[in-house]
């Protein structure tokens, strides 16, 4: 029996690694993500083999309840809030992993040796750090937290002095055990909450990756506190979480250099805090408002046009009317790319897993530094509920929260046709002088709506 589960934990890990690859390409993403499910559910059902003394009726119910759960959320969720959905996922993945971690603590036939010590340590920290931290993530992009960069005097001091109480409890736990234990939670709790509070909304989608590189660490750190008892389940977990953690720091690091921002920044929870500053904010901004039927004719008489999706495009769920817009000019002999800001929307990959669901071909994708050249002999650049992305301040005004972040440099382009509901600011709180600019027209509504009415206006041409 062993040895079948060890080859189911071997089958497993060979799938989580391959799941991860086919992840790369919108065109498989779907197949990686079944196949790396299929192996987490091989383990899972492989440990519960192997596992003695276990209420099978107890695990039982608890899986049934945790899939519907997941189920009725990933179902019900929309695309608008899938960040949301995917940074509570990050804490409950982190949470877990506390747990287990803690679990092994509490069992009366735990031997604490160093070795399990240090690993516990780790596991309870890392994982109670992302809960929290993914919980007031939740909260600014929900809008339940403010999406402002909550500082005070002194705070990296606190967080630097957290850190080395929690590491003298840790030491402390052969002397004192559960006194230090709780200790060690509390503290990393409240850690988690001052890392990610000083964040500005603008960067949130450098947090998501981050906590869920986090929440891989944690796993992994799991893992080796399960090796002793369960080695082959311990290895397991090792090597889920080594390539979730890994992959997350490299997202992670994508998106760092995507927004000029510093990865050690990041990880101490100083992003958002570094500038200050109102931009463009009290700015009087002149814009020109035009109708579907003016930007039709403009439509008409351009030959290359570039796309630039933001959040107010999946807000409308316009995905596929640009789809159809798109087709119906390349029909007409018109060349149509579709420029990628790496953190357009809330969460890395937001506007191309939108966009992968209109099978919209991955070719035309084209992220910043491929398509930023091609703006220069664009004679239409259309913007669709993107504003911090496209925002000029962040190469001009240095009092901007988003200065140093490069852009989609879409200002460049002969005519800029904009899409928004309002004048409202983006993300980042400011306003957006773009919507000023001499070649700049403003085309108000919502996207999916705008777009039909294009497209119909189109045809009648």
């Amino acid at each position: 029996m062993e040895n079948f589960v060890d080859i189911a934990y071997l089958i497993s890990a060979v799938s989580f690694i391959y799941g991860l690859k086919m992840l790369s390409h919108p065109r498989t993403a779907r197949k990686g993500n079944i196949i790396a499910s299929l192996g987490m559910l091989i383990a899972i059902v492989a440990t519960v083999i192997l596992g003695t003394d276990l209420d099978l009726t107890m695990i039982g119910i608890a899986m049934v309840i945790g899939s519907i759960i997941g189920a009725f959320f990933a179902i019900r969720v929309e695309m608008t809030q899938m960040p949301q959905l995917v940074a509570i996922f990050n804490g409950f993945g982190g949470g877990a992993s506390a747990l287990v971690a803690s679990a092994e603590f509490l069992n009366p036939g735990t031997t604490p040796t160093l070795f399990l010590i240090i690993s516990i340590t780790l596991s309870v920290l890392v994982g109670t750090l992302t809960f929290t931290g993914s919980f007031i993530a939740f909260g600014k992009l929900q809008g339940l937290v403010t999406t402002k960069p909550v500082t005070f005097p002194g705070q990296q001091i606190l967080n630097a002095i957290l850190a080395i109480i929690m590491i003298s409890a840790a030491y402390m736990i052969p002397t004192y055990g559960m006194t230090s234990f709780y200790t060690i939670v509390a503290l990393s709790a409240l850690l988690g909450i001052l890392l990610v509070i000083p964040i500005g909304g603008a960067d949130m989608p450098v947090v998501i990756s981050l906590l869920n590189s986090y929440s891989g660490i944690a796993a992994a750190m799991t893992g080796f506190v399960l090796v002793q008892s369960n080695p082959s389940a311990g290895n397991a977990l090792i090597i889920c979480g080594s390539l979730v953690g890994a992959s997350g720091m490299i997202l992670t690091q994508i998106m760092c250099k995507g927004m000029n921002r510093s990865l050690a920044n990041v990880i101490f929870g100083a992003v958002g805090g570094e500038v200050e500053g109102a931009s463009s904010e009290g700015k009087q901004i002149n814009i020109k408002s035009y109708s579907t039927e003016e930007a039709a004719m403009i439509f008409d008489a351009a030959e290359k046009i570039i796309i630039v999706p933001g959040y107010g495009l999946a807000v409308a769920q316009a995905q596929h009317a640009v789809r159809e817009l798109a087709d119906l000019l390349e029909k007409s002999g018109k060349k149509v790319y579709y420029a990628i800001h790496p953190v357009a929307g809330r969460m890395p990959g937001h506007m191309n897993v939108l966009l992968a669901e209109a099978n919209i071909p991955y070719e035309l994708l084209k992220d910043l530094d491929e398509i930023n050249p091609e703006f220069e002999d664009c004679d239409v650049a259309v913007v669709l509920g993107a504003n911090d992305v496209v925002n000029p301040a962040a190469r001009s005004d240095q009092s901007s929260p988003i200065y140093g972040m490069p852009i989609l440099n879409v200002d460049k382009a002969r005519t800029v046709i904009i899409n928004k509901r309002t004048m409202n600011t983006g993300f980042a709180g400011v306003q957006n002088e773009l919507f000023g600019y001499d070649n700049s027209i403003m085309v108000f509504g919502d996207a999916k709506e705008m777009l039909i009415k294009l497209l119909s206006d189109l045809k009648e041409l």
